[in-house]
């Protein structure tokens, strides 16, 4: 599986970002498939069901846990490169302890796996490759 997987579209783009190997960026590419079919990153965070439940019901509107749809696997691969990334991204470390001060760990980890996927959303849209994740520098051509 690993083999076949550097052959796929994006995967030096994701290895490139320190906290997800070979196995987490196949199991990612398998699970988004193609990028260009989510119009938005909000859109690939509910795809992977770590965006929170809405019950609308007049005006009153109630937000719950996240959803949990789409592909467990992933939405756990998501969760556990987000927790090793951090420890090699400043930002990212900086943001997961302020969401955890004001709102815990657990919701902090999946803002955090939240914040990833957006970052692993942009890398395949607009085809980038990190030379310096921990600053986020860009491979130049």
């Amino acid at each position: 599986m690993i083999d076949s997987s550097k052959t796929m579209d994006g995967h030096k783009n994701l290895t490139s970002i320190k906290g997800i190997g070979d196995k987490g960026a196949a199991v990612m590419l398998s699970a988004i498939g193609n990028i260009h079919d989510f119009s938005d990153s909000g859109k690939l965070a509910s795809y992977f069901g770590i965006t929170p439940r809405v019950q609308n019901s007049g005006d009153t509107v109630h937000h719950g846990r996240i959803t949990k749809k789409g592909n467990k696997l992933a939405r756990t691969t998501l969760v556990q490169c987000s927790l090793i990334a951090k420890r090699h991204n400043p930002y990212l470390e900086n943001f997961f302890q302020r969401i955890k001060s004001r709102r815990g760990t657990p919701k902090a980890i999946i803002a955090l796996a939240r914040k990833l996927l957006d970052i692993i959303y942009k890398t395949l849209k607009n085809n980038w490759v990190f030379e310096d994740f921990s600053t986020f520098k860009l491979v130049t051509s």
